[in-house]
C-alpha cells in the first residue's frame, strides 16, 4: 500500500453535501432576522417539497419523528390502540406508536427490506377479525388502529398491495417515508407516484444522514386540506388567539425554523444531482463486487426507481458478532460501516409486545452490512471500500 492511501481521509458512512445555495439562504435569514420558527424559507420549503413529491399539502416539523407522531395522533390512534409496524426499521416509528399510548405489533420484511405484504395478508386472515368499521387484534380485543410501512434505505413498499389489503381491513395508513425522498414507482397503478404521497399520511425526515438535509427537520405530506390545516395547528402549540394566547387543545411545538427550511431549500434544488451520484456509485459497488462469492450488493424492488440513499451488503455466513469485528477492522482502514438495526421487537421496551412470524428480518439482521453512500462519495472511495471490504471479507 502507498504512502498516500494509507493518509487517505477517513470515509463516513453518510454525511450531507453543503455545495448549494445553503450559506446564501440562510444568511438571508439572517440579514431580514426571520431565525426561528416563522418566516419566508418555511412556507417556501413546503410548497417546494410539495410540488416535488406531488402531494397537494406539505407540513414543516422539527423532525421526521414528529411528523410521525402527529400523523398517527391525526389518524385517530388512541391509548389502548393496536399499530402495525416493521420490527426492521429505525426505532422512531415504534416509539411514536407509544406516544399515542398504543401499542405496537411487529411484522416480518421482504427480501428488500421493506414490510412483506404477503405475510401482513396472512396476519389479517388469521389474527384479526372485523368488528363494525375496526379490524380488532383476536388476542388482545383490542382495535388496530393504523399501519406504519417504512419505505427501507429507498427502497418502496409494494404500496399497491398493501393499500388495496388495509383498505379491506379498515387499516389507515401513514407512510414513513423519512429515508425514500426522491423515490418513485414505475409500475402498477401508482407508476410516476412518489412514496409518501399512496397513503392517508407521508412522514419525510431531513435529519443529518438524509439524501437532503436541514441539519433535522420533517415534513407530512397529505392531500387533505381541513387535515393540513389542523397538522399545521397542532405543531404551532394549537393557538386559537394569536394576540392573546389561547388554546383550547394540547398542542406541541414542533415546528420547524426557518434557518433549517433555507437550508432545505437549497438542499431540495440538489436532490435530482444527488440521486445522481447515489445511482452511480452504486453501480461501481455492484461492478467491483460482482465477482465477490460471499459478498452480495442488495438491489431496490423492481416497481421502483430509487433514490439509492443507503447501500446494504450481504455476507454469506455472517452473525451480528461477525459485523462487529468486521465493522472494527474496516474503522482501523478508516471506512464506517454499519449493520441493520436491531430489531424492534427484541428492543427492551417492546420484547413483550406482539409479533408475527418474524424470520426474513431475522436472517437479514445476521449478515446484512451498510457501507459509505454519502452524495459526496467519488469513485475513488467506492473502490477502496470495496477493496478492503473484499480483503477482511474473503
Amino acid at each position: 500500500m502507498s504512502d498516500a492511501r494509507c493518509e487517505r481521509a477517513f470515509i463516513p458512512l453518510s454525511v450531507p453535501s453543503l455545495q448549494g445555495r445553503e450559506g446564501e439562504y440562510v444568511q438571508q435569514c439572517i440579514d431580514t432576522e426571520w431565525v426561528s420558527s416563522a418566516g419566508a424559507f418555511v412556507t417556501r420549503f413546503e410548497e417546494d417539497v410539495a410540488s416535488y413529491t406531488g402531494a397537494r399539502f406539505a407540513i414543516a416539523c422539527v423532525n421526521g419523528t414528529a411528523a410521525l407522531h402527529l400523523s398517527l395522533l391525526m389518524a385517530g390512534v388512541v391509548p389502548g390502540d393496536h399499530v402495525l409496524v416493521p420490527s426492521l426499521t429505525f426505532i422512531a416509528p415504534i416509539n411514536t406508536v407509544k406516544y399515542c399510548g398504543a401499542e405496537p405489533i411487529f411484522l416480518d420484511c421482504d427480501a428488500f427490506y421493506n414490510i412483506d405484504v404477503s405475510k401482513l395478508r396472512r396476519f389479517f386472515e388469521s389474527e384479526t377479525r372485523i368488528e363494525g368499521d375496526a379490524c380488532v387484534y383476536r388476542q388482545t380485543g383490542r382495535r388496530i388502529a393504523a399501519i406504519v410501512p417504512v419505505h427501507v434505505f429507498g427502497g418502496a413498499v409494494d404500496m399497491e398491495s398493501l393499500s388495496a389489503l388495509c383498505l379491506e381491513y379498515r387499516i389507515p395508513v401513514v407512510e414513513d417515508a423519512t429515508e425514500s425522498l426522491g423515490t418513485r414507482y414505475t409500475a402498477g397503478e401508482l407508476k410516476g407516484r412518489h412514496t409518501g404521497v399512496t397513503g392517508e399520511f407521508g412522514c419525510l425526515s431531513f435529519n443529518g444522514n438524509k439524501i437532503i438535509t436541514c441539519g433535522g427537520g420533517g415534513m407530512i405530506l397529505t392531500d387533505n386540506e381541513s387535515v393540513a390545516r389542523r397538522l399545521k395547528y397542532l405543531s404551532e402549540q394549537a393557538k386559537d388567539d394569536l394576540e392573546f394566547f389561547v388554546h383550547h387543545e394540547v398542542g406541541f411545538n414542533y415546528r420547524l425554523t426557518n434557518v433549517q427550511a433555507a437550508i432545505g431549500v437549497a438542499q431540495l434544488e440538489q436532490l435530482d444531482q444527488f440521486i445522481a451520484t447515489k445511482k452511480a456509485n452504486f453501480q461501481r459497488y455492484r461492478q467491483n463486487l460482482a465477482d465477490t462469492a460471499r459478498l452480495q450488493l442488495i438491489g431496490y424492488p423492481p416497481y421502483c426507481d430509487s433514490n439509492h440513499w443507503f447501500y446494504s451488503v450481504q455476507i454469506d455466513g455472517y452473525r451480528r458478532e461477525d459485523l462487529r469485528a468486521l465493522i472494527q477492522r474496516l474503522a482501523v482502514q478508516k471506512i464506517q460501516a454499519r449493520p441493520v438495526w436491531e430489531l424492534n421487537h427484541r428492543q427492551k421496551p417492546y420484547r413483550s409486545c406482539p409479533a408475527f412470524e418474524i424470520t426474513k428480518a431475522a436472517e437479514l439482521a445476521e449478515k446484512t452490512l451498510n457501507v459509505p453512500c454519502s452524495s459526496n462519495l467519488t469513485f475513488e472511495d467506492v473502490d477502496y471500500v470495496c477493496e478492503k471490504l473484499i480483503q477482511e471479507v474473503k
